[in-house]
């Protein structure tokens, strides 16, 4: 068996895709799968693509990507399944989902982790968001052989035009990434995982650009929390710098060579979220970051967060101002309650959301 992956981005750039597929590419290895790997920006491109400006580099980039997408179409015979996630193209209608289906006739495994048929515009992609239809994601459904779905929200969306639905969830290697046996790091005396010292307590938050806009709601809470604790610390990981009016802030740019070194200096993970239908398709990946390292995650109950987080147990779900600084405040005032927590919610990871539980179930959309 032979499978073509078809993606946006460079291996190794894009966390959705990491969690998704990547980090499961060993396994098919090992079930005797072959394939092979056809992202549409390349390395340059892709770095150019967040860039301000650049704008004859971007278009070259996309060009580019949009011709060696045709020319996979030449190259189709050996292969089995077309995985394909998100989308084929960028922009414009679902031209090369609609060959791959109806010319060559070929199986597509259609993943998603996002509610993409809905429109979610940034400042950054408010110039784009016109020409990318999303309306075409229906038509993918309807196309493919299987669809691969991150929770159930999204495959009750699938499930209307499409009947071989799996619920294929975003996944974390408690084995070989986030393990914090793995990392140099000393437990403080609560023992919490860390690298900090004295009674420094740090809550943080990791994400894209797009998503910091949720932690926006949480800044009286923090500014609360910074003026009754001397030694409180907010930090984030991200892939651009945040405004917020949180003295305390300490930001570190994202990378994958240190990303877990940085999740672990957090006593105390955040997941704040607006409730609406783009934020319920989300998969939870924040939280089961936290969790997968042992730290203690507060979360908002939307979307597949309330079947992660079980409240009280392996940790927080908060709605309003009031109960985020509750929880939060007793996090910060009983470390035995974080490392109970923290332990529970690592538990919970491996054995429903850890890459060792759901290789069956990925690989079942190769069967």
């Amino acid at each position: 068996m032979k499978v073509l992956f078809l993606f946006p981005y460079p291996v190794g750039k894009s966390p959705s895709q990491r969690f998704r597929f990547e980090q499961y590419l060993g396994n098919l290895n090992d079930a005797g799968i072959e394939f092979d790997l056809a992202p549409f920006w390349s390395e340059n491109a892709w770095y150019d693509l967040y860039q301000p400006g650049k704008y004859i580099k971007k278009t070259i980039g996309l060009l580019r990507g949009v011709v060696q997408r045709f020319l996979v179409l030449f190259r189709l015979s050996g292969y089995h399944f077309v995985f394909i996630h998100r989308e084929a193209l960028p922009l414009g209608p679902p031209v090369i989902e609609w060959f791959l289906s109806r010319v060559f006739r070929k199986k597509i495994i259609y993943d998603f982790d996002d509610s993409i048929w809905l429109r979610n515009t940034s400042e950054e992609n408010r110039v784009v968001s016109s020409f990318k239809f999303h309306s075409k994601v229906k038509a993918i459904c309807r196309w493919s052989y299987k669809v691969s779905c991150g929770n159930s929200y999204l495959a009750t969306f699938a499930k209307q035009f499409n009947a071989s639905v799996i619920i294929n969830p975003s996944t974390i290697d408690t084995r070989n990434l986030h393990d914090p046996a793995l990392y140099k790091v000393s437990p403080k005396e609560s023992g919490v995982l860390g690298t900090k010292s004295g009674d420094t307590i740090t809550v943080g938050w990791t994400g894209t650009h797009s998503t910091l806009k949720y932690v926006d709601f949480l800044v009286p809470v923090l500014q609360k929390l910074e003026s009754i604790y001397p030694h409180f610390r907010l930090v984030v990981i991200a892939n651009k710098k945040p405004t917020l009016a949180v003295q305390s802030l300490t930001f570190f740019p994202w990378s994958k060579d240190h990303e877990m070194e940085d999740l672990l200096q957090l006593d105390i993970g955040i997941m704040p979220l607006s409730d609406d239908i783009w934020s319920r398709g989300k998969c939870g990946f924040k939280a089961l970051q936290y969790m997968a390292l042992g730290i203690p995650a507060v979360a908002t109950p939307v979307g597949v967060n309330t079947e992660i987080i079980e409240h009280g147990v392996n940790g927080f779900l908060c709605t309003t101002e009031e109960e985020w600084f509750t929880c939060l405040k007793s996090l910060i005032d009983h470390p035995a309650l974080r490392q109970q927590i923290g332990r529970r919610g690592r538990e919970k990871v491996i054995d429903r959301y850890s890459v060792l539980s759901n290789t069956p179930t990925f690989l079942s959309l190769f069967a």
